[in-house]
């Protein structure tokens, strides 16, 4: 089933790629793919969950990192983006009710994916979106995984003209107004839309220009801006896993690595968040971009050794 997968010259699909569809419902199926370790001793599965319009291809390149350290990799695109199915009839809009839904898709991967066919023990690698989504999970996986690593996770917006709260009232107005659908920063996607100079995601140019040749290529794959809805279910994902109570079911191990010159989420909320932790850590690098995981090879190898001296048994020496 990798056909389901797709390949640009630049980004080669890792070995042994399977991927298929969770779900039975026609237009609400959601795409995932699995990967094989490459390295031994086995040692077990990590489950990587994207951004906001990201999509399995364009982690590649980190399912190979984590194939060679011995893990089975699972990952999946969230409803609505990616090669999972759209909710809204205008396929480019951002859009999602809640994040429990995305949680729904993750507990989906789990019973159908997960449990019956990777090894154990789990971990979770989530970025951006995939880390609050993940924190909001984190609960109910207490007795699934082990350990969690988030790479700038959402636990506050930037970019906004307006503070948290204020965006939280004017989407949530937009929202009850029936105009969910709108969009509510950013727009309709356009063809290359963002030059390497102006790009607030990474510093490598190469990485930069394969993730744009990726969906251009495959334009399907990609979204526009994201809707007053999403960004409503977004604030109110963050407010959940910021309340105390929330906070004390959390008893996962976690892993924040922040980025020190992230432009689209708050560094200095994750930061307080991790410090509020019982169970959290944290590492801020310096200068590096929002996209971590795709950033130039000083700051990735930064953020991969980091994974390695927090997940047991991970480090390889490469």
């Amino acid at each position: 089933m990798s056909d389901l997968l797709h390949v640009t010259p630049d980004n080669p699909m890792p070995a042994g790629a399977k991927a298929g569809k969770l779900g039975q419902r026609p237009g609400r199926q959601v795409r995932y793919a699995t990967f094989p370790a490459t390295g031994r001793p086995l040692k077990g599965t990590v489950i990587l969950l994207s951004g906001r319009n990201e999509t399995i291809e364009k982690y590649f390149e980190t399912v190979r990192d984590l194939s060679a350290r011995g893990f089975t990799v699972a990952a999946l695109d969230w409803r609505g983006q990616g090669g999972s199915d759209r909710l809204l009839r205008d396929p480019d809009r951002g859009f999602v009710r809640s994040f429990d839904q995305y949680v729904s898709d993750l507990e989906l991967l789990f019973e159908e994916v997960v449990l019956p066919d990777c090894r154990a023990p789990f971990y979770l690698l989530g970025h951006s979106t995939g880390g609050l989504v993940a924190l909001l999970a984190a609960p109910r996986l207490l007795n699934r995984v082990r350990r969690m690593v988030l790479t700038a996770p959402l636990l506050g917006l930037v970019g906004y003209p307006l503070r948290q709260a204020n965006i939280h009232r004017a989407a949530t107005a937009l929202t009850l107004a029936g105009l969910g659908r709108v969009y509510f920063g950013g727009g309709p996607k356009r063809p290359h839309r963002m030059d390497f100079e102006d790009n607030p995601l990474t510093s490598d140019p190469d990485r930069f220009h394969r993730n744009r040749t990726l969906l251009e290529t495959f334009p399907k794959l990609s979204l526009g801006g994201p809707t007053a809805a999403w960004v409503r279910a977004a604030c109110r994902a963050i407010r959940t896993v910021s309340e105390p109570g929330f906070m004390a079911q959390m008893r996962i191990p976690t892993l924040f690595i922040a980025a020190g010159r992230d432009r689209v989420v708050s560094t200095p909320a994750i930061e307080d968040y991790a410090s509020r932790l019982p169970s959290g850590a944290l590492v801020t690098i310096d200068r590096a971009r929002h996209e971590i995981l795709q950033e130039a090879d000083r700051f990735r190898e930064a953020a991969l050794a980091a994974f390695d001296a927090f997940v047991p048994g991970s480090d390889t020496g490469i």
